[in-house]
């Protein structure tokens, strides 16, 4: 009986709490993040940048950059090292990012890819292939100190990061410039789909690499998880298409911003306990969800918002509290920085312009195409952050691999602009143009 009452008073005693304490801290910093991305996001728009710039800057303030030099009393308290305190702000910053990459997911067009194939595929394909090869190579040739775990795997992170494309960056850079109707702009857009495709699955493989270490066995158990994760997203999306379209039926867009979500976090969920990376779920669930055709643009504008206001500058925000730009101030990370920065830019524009020239394209258009393709953004900026969560990347290869996320950001508008006064518009293009209601100026004139 004694056993039994005690068995009933453990199971009846009550879930611990956030303290207050905790709980004030993490208001404040959820609230002066929130507040300063947003400030620094609209200063970074109104001078023509990406906002993501200033949301980043944020974080950098308020983090060892600037806030810890300026005042490391008040730095303490507001973010405090204590990591349990942190692992709020995280947990705050992963919802954002894993619905991010899920709306991302979902404006991919396939049907263009699939217009445009071979010719996408043959630029996609070199434009990652060479970035990703000198970027293993660098990997292999940095000094020890640089590198925080398994060399191998630390050689294919940061591979990957030189490799990927910002689907998002790209297109608003293009829809900014009035490109979005040219060729190049729709052959930018198919190639970096693609890219983000092959980049999701690498960056999958080499998280698995990461935990489990370097074992045949295990990659090929990686790989079949893979292969497990997309007859599943083929298999299921009849079950999204009927679970959206009774959605839709219900009065406003409550009921499909609900399932869009849940469907993201169980996709996240799922492939987090196959080993693989939570954002592929979640990337792959935006592509089925796009892919049954059951969801009409405008159910998802109301989550869009709040993801793109609140949870995504947030996110940014956590990510630039983790650069430290004091570190550049050592000269081999400042060179390093260099070095990786000069082969991400290179690589990339050496492999798209060889795949614009194999498929016939004119040396201008390919320069273009290499433009588009450099701007990283957010996809860089979520590898970066895998990379550092799983103890592949140190703060030092973390700061410069977001400083190459930025960089590449700002010098693919004026480059794009550049590049396209030199290519003449085609009728076909003029009738795209006046079909999509654009302004019929050119874009030189832009």
């Amino acid at each position: 009986m004694c056993s039994q009452r005690g068995s009933l008073m453990l199971a009846v005693q009550p879930v611990s709490t956030i303290a207050a304490h905790q709980l004030l801290v993490f208001l404040l910093q959820l609230g002066s993040l929130l507040l300063l991305a947003f400030l620094l996001g609209r200063l970074a728009a109104r001078f023509g940048l990406p906002t993501i710039v200033g949301e980043l800057c944020a974080g950098v303030l308020l983090g060892p950059s600037v806030l810890e030099q300026v005042a490391p009393g008040f730095s303490n308290w507001l973010l405090p090292r204590d990591p349990e305190q942190f692992h709020l702000l995280d947990a705050t910053g992963q919802i954002g990012v894993l619905l991010l990459v899920t709306i991302t997911g979902a404006h991919m067009d396939l049907s263009l890819v699939r217009r445009r194939g071979s010719t996408a595929l043959r630029i996609s394909l070199a434009g990652i292939a060479i970035p990703l090869a000198l970027g293993v190579a660098l990997g292999f040739l940095l000094p020890t100190a640089l590198v925080p775990g398994e060399r191998p795997a630390f050689a294919l992170f940061l591979g990957i990061a030189m490799g990927v494309s910002a689907l998002p960056v790209i297109a608003k850079a293009l829809m900014d410039l009035r490109l979005l109707h040219r060729n190049i702009g729709q052959l930018t857009l198919c190639a970096v789909m693609v890219d983000d495709i092959v980049g999701w699955l690498l960056l999958s493989m080499v998280s698995a690499m990461a935990t489990t270490g370097v074992r045949a066995g295990d990659l090929a158990f990686s790989v079949g998880w893979l292969i497990v994760v997309l007859i599943c997203a083929m298999l299921l999306r009849p079950a999204v298409a009927a679970g959206l379209r009774a959605a839709a039926r219900a009065p406003g867009n409550g009921a499909t911003v609900t399932v869009v979500v849940v469907l993201a976090v169980l996709a996240s969920a799922a492939t987090h306990a196959m080993g693989l990376e939570a954002v592929f779920g979640a990337f792959v669930a935006g592509v089925v969800i796009r892919a049954c055709g059951a969801l009409e643009p405008p159910a998802l504008a109301p989550l869009q918002t709040f993801v793109a206001a609140v949870l995504a500058p947030l996110f940014f925000a956590t990510v630039g509290l983790r650069m430290d730009l004091t570190m550049l101030a050592d000269p081999p990370v400042l060179l390093t920085g260099l070095g990786v920065l000069t082969i991400a830019i290179v690589g990339k524009f050496a492999g798209a312009y060889l795949g614009a020239r194999l498929s016939g394209l004119g040396r201008w258009e390919g320069l273009a195409l290499g433009a588009g393709m450099n701007a990283r953004g957010v996809i860089e900026v979520i590898v970066a952050m895998v990379g550092l969560r799983l103890g592949v990347l140190g703060t030092e290869m973390y700061t410069i691999i977001i400083l190459v996320a930025i960089v590449t950001s700002l010098m693919a508008p004026p480059i794009l602009r550049a590049t396209m006064s030199k290519v003449e518009q085609t009728a076909e293009e003029d009738l795209r143009e006046r079909a999509l209601g654009i302004d019929g100026q050119r874009t030189a004139e832009a």
